[in-house]
């Protein structure tokens, strides 16, 4: 499917269930963010890494080591993610597919995310990583799907756009926990 995949992490969200910036909670001493970025530059295959702020931007700068990765702000975030994957797969140029993961999930292992590039296959224009058959994250996008981005609108992600495409599912429940990171409660669990 692809030859040169970019890595595109949305963290652009308010975090209105967590009553604050999510990304910046932290797990053994690292903030969610953190533990992401670290996630995908353990696979080298991943050139660029574009993380997308929105809201909070300048206090997650400020506090999480964004290195070498490409940051881009969505001004209109608050429209959801749409707007996010917009404003991320814009900033990776001209790449042949677009691994995207999620600020809140920093349990999703580097095992993982080179796993959905591992089932890249030719007749395929996305990969859909499952955990115990639901869909969740990361997500691999061909190049027909990224040419369809820019006119995705509202609160929806990949799902709704992966609808009209030839994508290919491979199980990793077995591989990590996809829990994302909402509320206070749900990191208490992984803190305590």
């Amino acid at each position: 499917m692809s030859d040169r995949v970019g890595c595109v992490v949305l963290a652009a969200g308010g975090g209105r269930r967590f009553g604050g910036p999510k990304q910046l909670a932290e797990v053994g001493g690292r903030t969610l963010l953190g533990l992401v970025l670290d996630h995908a530059r353990a696979v080298p295959a991943l050139e660029p890494l574009v993380v997308v702020l929105g809201a909070h931007a300048a206090t997650i700068r400020a506090r999480v080591a964004l290195g070498d990765a490409r940051v881009v702000e969505a001004p209109d975030w608050a429209e959801g993610q749409a707007a996010s994957l917009r404003a991320g797969v814009a900033a990776l140029g001209g790449v042949d597919a677009a691994l995207v993961l999620l600020a809140d999930q920093p349990f999703i292992t580097p095992q993982v995310i080179a796993g959905a590039l591992d089932h890249a296959a030719d007749g395929y224009d996305a990969v859909r990583t499952t955990y115990g058959g639901r869909p969740g994250h990361p997500v691999l996008l061909g190049r027909p799907v990224l040419e369809a981005v820019p006119a995705l609108q509202g609160d929806v992600g990949a799902r709704e756009l992966l609808a009209r495409f030839r994508v290919r599912t491979w199980e990793a429940g077995q591989l990590c926990d996809p829990t994302d990171i909402d509320t206070p409660d749900q990191l208490e669990v992984y803190t305590s």
